[in-house]
């Protein structure tokens, strides 16, 4: 019988890259969330409500931090 050299998967990342990677998938989620609703049911009557600060700036910057924690979970070394 031949022994065979069989190799476990190896995975690219580690478990710090994944939870980085979920943390920051949560806060992109969070930002896109923010930003939708504020619509009229009626076209021709306008609604203020779609430039309160939480979709002008709590949801842009809720995607910004998610981008960067992405590339941070990217970019760190699962050995240390």
């Amino acid at each position: 019988m031949k022994e065979e050299n069989i190799q476990k998967p190896t995975f690219i990342f580690g478990k710090k890259n994944y939870t980085f990677m979920v943390v920051g998938i949560i806060f992109i989620a969070l930002g896109f969330i923010f930003m939708s609703g504020g619509g009229s049911d009626n076209p021709a009557v306008f609604n203020e409500d779609i430039y309160n600060w939480q979709r002008i700036r709590l949801a842009p910057t809720l995607v910004i931090i998610g981008l960067g924690i992405e590339i941070y979970a990217i970019l760190v070394n699962p050995k240390k």
